[in-house]
């Protein structure tokens, strides 16, 4: 399967899930992006097309963590610490056409330990 054929098919599974999850004031949108160098998370309100909340490692503090389970569960945990200082309680979880294991359910699970619901 040549290159242009994945991207093709996680741009289709992109859009069937952004069919569904819709984040709004009171349940912002919670997306996670793996890049193969960085880690990008961002808590959006779709309604104001927004960014309430986001995080990536490259910020100058997390320079140093690498796209893998831990520093995916420490990035999660941090932001976790964000949205509960920002009064985020719930939110709406967007995998970006990934599936829920390794990085991303680490991620998942270590926002959940700071207190939020999804």
């Amino acid at each position: 399967m040549n290159l242009g054929k994945k991207r093709e098919l996680l741009q289709k599974r992109r859009w069937r899930i952004r069919k569904k999850i819709v984040g709004t004031a009171l349940r912002p949108r919670l997306t996670v992006r793996f890049t193969n160098k960085n880690i990008h998370a961002q808590c959006i309100n779709d309604e104001l097309a927004t960014t309430l909340v986001s995080i990536s490692t490259n910020e100058k503090e997390l320079k140093t963590h690498l796209p893998n389970v831990s520093s995916s569960d420490k990035l999660g945990s941090l932001l976790g610490k964000r949205l509960v200082d920002a009064g985020i309680k719930t939110v709406v979880f967007d995998r970006a056409g990934r599936k829920y294991h390794g990085c991303v359910k680490a991620f998942a699970e270590s926002v959940r330990k700071e207190g939020l619901k999804f």
